[in-house]
Parts: C-alpha cells; structure tokens; sequence
C-alpha cells in the first residue's frame, strides 16, 4: 500500500511517498481503507518537530483525521462492520504508524465512528481536531451543559476568535445546531461571507469594527464563552466581553506563545481561563464529543465547502509535502488530501 512517511522532523520536504505492508487489526482493532485524510495545524508542527529539528524514534504517518470505509475489524469489536463508512479521531496520538496519510490504517475501536447516511466522506475527514476541539470549548462554560444536543445551548451566547478556520467554522455550526446566539470575529469581507455561510448570526471584522461596543450590543450582560484562537493578541477584549463567571477557552496561541495577565482584572467576575488540547483531554471527554457530533451529523448540522462556509482545498497523495505547505500557510478553508479514489 502507499504511505506517507517522514524520519526526520522538518520542513515538508521530510515527508516521502513509499511502499508498505498492509497493517493487520488486532483484538479491539479496526482497519479502514482510508479514502481522504484531513490536514490540521497540529499535524504540520510534529512534522516540524516544533522547533527543533530530531531523529524520530519510528518510521511515522502523518495526520490524525480521515475518512474511508472499514476494510477488516478484529476480534470483540461491535460498533462498526466491515463496509461500514467511518470518521477517524486522533489516529497518531504518538506521531507512530496509524496516522490516516496512507491508503490503510488500524485503529482502536473507539477512534473509528460510523458516518451517519447521506454525510459524504469529505465532511468525515474534516471532523477530528476542529469539531471535537469545537465540542470542548462549548462544554466548559460554568453551569452549563457537558453535552451538546438540539437546544442545550438555549439562552447561551457564545463568541468564536476566528470564525473562518477550521475550529471557527465548526464551533459555529456546533453552537448554532445547540441553540446558541454566535457571534464572530473575522479579518475582512471574504471571510465575513464565510461565517455567515456558516450559520454565525452575529459577525464583526475586528479590523475596522470596535469589537467590544458591537459584542456588547448584542449582548449587554456579556458572552457565557469566547472560543479563543489567539489569546496574547484578544485577552483584553475577552475580558471586556464575558460575562461574570464566563469561560475563555484557548484552543491554539495564534499571534505568540506569551499571555500577559491582569489577574486582578479577571478575579473580580470570576473568569476562567479553559485551556484545551485533545491529546490530554482523556478519552471519556473524547468519546461524548463523538457521540454528539454524530447526532450533530445525523441532523445535518456539520456540512463543508464554500457553500456552507469551509471552502475546501484539495490535493492528491502524491502532492503531501504542498499539502502541508499550504495549512502552514494559512490557506482559508479545509485542506483535504484524497488517499484513495474510485
């Protein structure tokens, strides 16, 4: 079977296409014939190995989304069967031999969930890292619900940093199927275009708008949550939108590594500070974001592409090393690389 593989940690050139044996799945194991894999942030910065250049311990595949179709399942598994069409979650926890950039992968159980009827395979690869990190930041507000359905979020306002990304993207349309007033910030028209798209009701370009007054128009008493991608640059705003007990989740450190605070500031209405990642997250947390995004799913409520506000970014296999080069760039909308066609 085809494989991307890198050895070295690096720029995208480290990545090489190459031959490999068909893994087979052990007890409590599922192989899925992998038909696109989704591209993310976090996959880009193992490659580069963050800052600092290193041999890797193993022959590693890329990437922790994707989609395709069950191929063989091991002994005691039950959720899905072969021909089953599947999403992936976290394939490459470790940066080992799972990732979802090669035509087979063998996963745990828990980390291949059926795609509900009629949800395409390019709306499965761009789940993963975006929805289930969307997921989190709208279950941590204080008082409110641990898991997502139709009207959980009634009542709750909710403010997305960046609603043209990928996490944006899926945080909007989470919130909305939720029941959830969504305001969000984008950097210009285009992306404001994409946001609506998305199903943000509210949308403030924070280069010419003053995001505080338009926030507070529409919210007087403040925001329950801010889902934040860049809080060095907006943890002045945040704090002069959320309301009292409210919760910033930090899901990335877009704009630098350093926060500043004013503890002071954030004391007196008891803000949180939620930081997130889902290698650490546990994997209860990880399989009720699965069980609600699929019923997310199964409503209708996650689509993709330009339409619907994720404009979609595709490459072939071969074509890996521009793949990355083009998330590391931040290219607007879902990259995707397909596996495997026909």
């Amino acid at each position: 079977m085809k494989a991307i593989v890198y050895t070295d940690t690096g720029d995208a050139n480290v990545l090489s296409l190459v031959e490999r044996d068909r893994p087979e799945p052990g007890p409590g194991e599922v192989r899925v014939r992998v038909a696109v894999s989704g591209v993310n942030p976090t996959d880009w910065k193992s490659r580069a190995g963050a800052s600092t250049r290193r041999r890797v311990s193993v022959e590693s595949v890329p990437h922790q989304d994707g989609s395709g179709t069950v191929d063989a399942v091991g002994a005691g598994v039950t959720s899905v069967a072969v021909g089953d069409r599947v999403w992936i979650y976290l394939a490459a926890p470790d940066n080992g031999l799972t990732g979802t950039a090669q035509e087979y992968t063998v996963q745990p159980e828990h980390r291949v969930v059926k795609l509900p009827e009629g949800v395409s395979l390019d709306v499965g690869a761009s789940l993963g890292v975006p929805a289930m990190t969307a997921h989190r930041a709208l279950t941590v507000i204080e008082g409110g619900p641990t898991r997502l359905s139709p009207g959980a979020l009634t009542g709750r306002t909710v403010l997305v940093a960046g609603g043209a990304g990928a996490v944006g993207h899926a945080a909007i349309q989470l919130g909305v199927w939720a029941g959830a007033t969504v305001i969000t910030t984008v950097s210009g028209p285009e992306k404001a275009v994409l946001a609506r798209a998305a199903g943000a009701g509210h949308v403030i370009n924070y280069r010419t708008d003053d995001v505080v007054a338009r926030v507070r128009e529409i919210a007087p008493e403040g925001v329950d949550v801010v889902v934040e991608v860049s809080p060095s640059r907006n943890w002045d705003i945040d704090l002069a939108v959320i309301r009292p007990r409210g919760t910033v989740a930090v899901y990335a450190n877009d704009g630098g590594n350093d926060l500043t605070l004013n503890i002071g500031a954030g004391m007196g209405p008891n803000v949180r500070l939620q930081f997130m990642l889902l290698y650490t997250v546990g994997d209860e947390v990880m399989s009720a974001a699965a069980q609600d995004i699929s019923a997310a799913l199964a409503d209708g409520a996650l689509p993709v592409g330009q339409e619907h506000g994720l404009p979609l970014v595709r490459f072939g296999l071969e074509d890996m090393a521009a793949a990355h080069d083009a998330v590391q760039g931040g290219t607007v909308g879902k990259v995707l690389v397909d596996v495997v066609t026909g």
